[in-house]
């Protein structure tokens, strides 16, 4: 394991030393094509000791620039490698895919990594704890991941390869507007996985696929927030309703359940992800069953993959392809907006609902789908259409505050958004209603079918609260919801 550990470690020595040829690889590249190529990756290895000796001194700022410095030139190297006669991509790219593997802190490489180092690399290991301290995702990430090998799994899973081209196709919008969501919640939601030690892909790989960034989403079974927790599984990591808020849309508050959760589970689950993220899909209680005789199985042995359902055997490999795309979108021709999440607030002058908002800040700075969602995502306690008092605070994008100022506050945009606030639908007559839809019968039953929770009922015949739908039916818990049971809705508007 520790050689395993070593190799992150040895990147920010090998790519310390590409990032010295930042600038003349390009030069040599054209100067000596194929040769001036190879003699990229032949200087990066005569530079790694004293890349690696820069980082056991601390440097740590020092090493961070010149990791992303040296990734961009191996990017383009790697790129001018495969459109060069004569270079050998699959030796190039090698190099690339164990440098990225290395570099994520989330996938790191495979079995083969630990043969990658020399024997002198090998012999040297005693002095690494601090660079690794440095470095704390390196050392969880590698346990978290040791069995999955996520670049593997791209390269030679026909199911995570699936994943990946429904992603760039017909799902590729929602992909990057769940980008584009995910890095205005960042700032709340990131902090609770890093202080966990989870990877950040795996935080965006589970919001695009649960929620696609959107913080007030609810699923036909009750599911809700960014992160889709079940009124139950909410209440027992802390996620209640107060004061009539369903804390299961505060961002931050799912990010903590969320990687309590998944902490919880790897540890029954032997630190597997795939199986952890089909416990979070489809219960953690079939997925303990399924390898209660087996804690060494995978999610991918067909005794198991084969138990689940369809839905959790497309969702994992659909999770852990978003994270796949989050860390790597240039290798698919695929370009994430600049996004700038900072944080910023206003204290409204004039009382206004975030639907007015929305109107008159229209799409400064270049939204791309106006600023609706976002308001609503960073202001998940107010109702769009409620008018806000004047001194509210609204939180909203830092770069925005300006833009309210100036267009948000007296102005032809306000009184714009105003009229629209004060527009009213046609109110039909009593006899026009009594026409259009004459009464029906209504029973005061309802038969609990498979797949019915007792929110989604709750919601479905309008009653005033899922306590007051136990109560009336003399229910203990939420495992006396059977299917065939009769409930009574009496109560519940059924409209």
């Amino acid at each position: 394991m520790m050689w395993r550990q070593l190799g992150y470690v040895v990147l920010v020595g090998v790519l310390g030393a590409v990032a010295g040829c930042a600038q003349a690889p390009a030069r040599a590249a054209a100067a000596g094509g194929v040769n001036g190529l190879y003699a990229t990756l032949a200087q990066a290895s005569k530079q790694y000791d004293q890349a690696l000796e820069l980082a056991r001194r601390g440097d740590n700022a020092a090493s961070q620039k010149t990791l992303e410095s040296a990734l961009d030139a191996m990017r383009s190297a790697s790129d001018r490698c495969v459109n060069t006669a004569g270079c050998d991509t699959a030796r190039f790219l090698s190099a690339y895919d164990r440098a990225l593997r290395l570099k994520d802190g989330s996938f790191l490489g495979t079995e083969d990594d630990d043969q990658a180092l020399g024997p002198d690399d090998q012999a040297d290991t005693a002095g690494d704890a601090g660079v690794l301290a440095t470095l704390p995702q390196a050392q969880r990430t590698i346990q978290l991941l040791h069995d999955h090998k996520l670049s593997d799994l791209v390269a030679n899973n026909d199911t995570v390869q699936a994943a990946l081209q429904v992603w760039l196709t017909r799902l590729r919008p929602n992909l990057v507007r769940a980008y584009v969501d995910y890095q205005y919640l960042r700032f709340q939601m990131w902090p609770e996985f890093h202080k966990a030690g989870l990877p950040e892909a795996i935080l965006f790989g589970l919001i695009a696929k649960e929620s696609g960034g959107r913080v007030h989403a609810v699923s036909r079974s009750g599911a809700a927030g960014p992160l889709q927790f079940m009124p139950a599984t909410g209440a027992r990591f802390g996620l209640n309703t107060v004061d009539g808020f369903d804390q299961r849309f505060d961002p931050t508050m799912e990010a903590r359940a969320t990687a309590a959760y998944l902490n919880e589970q790897l540890g029954a689950l032997n630190d597997n992800l795939a199986l952890v993220l089909a416990a979070y899909n489809g219960g953690e209680g079939r997925l303990g069953r399924l390898v209660a005789h087996a804690p060494q199985s995978s999610f991918w042995d067909p005794d198991v993959y084969f138990a689940l359902s369809p839905e959790t055997r497309a969702y994992v490999p659909m999770v852990l392809a978003a994270a796949w795309l989050f860390l790597h979108p240039e290798r698919y021709n695929l370009h994430f907006p600049r996004v700038d999440g900072s944080p910023g607030f206003v204290n409204l002058a004039a009382a206004a609902s975030l639907n007015e908002l929305t109107v008159c800040l229209g799409d400064d700075d270049g939204a791309r789908y106006g600023w609706y969602r976002t308001l609503r995502n960073l202001n998940p306690q107010m109702d769009p259409a409620q008018v806000q008092p004047a001194g509210t605070r609204v939180n909203l994008p830092k770069f925005l505050q300006g833009a309210y100022k100036t267009a948000c506050v007296t102005g032809r945009w306000v009184a714009l958004a105003s009229q629209l606030q004060a527009a009213q639908l046609p109110t039909p007559p009593p006899q026009a209603v009594a026409a259009a839809d004459p009464p029906a019968r209504k029973s005061p039953h309802y038969t609990v079918r498979k797949g019915d929770t007792l929110y989604a009922i709750a919601l479905k015949f309008h009653c005033d609260s899922v306590a007051r739908l136990v109560r009336d039916n003399g229910l203990h818990s939420a495992g006396d919801l059977r299917v065939g049971k009769r409930l009574s809705i009496a109560s519940c508007k059924r409209r």
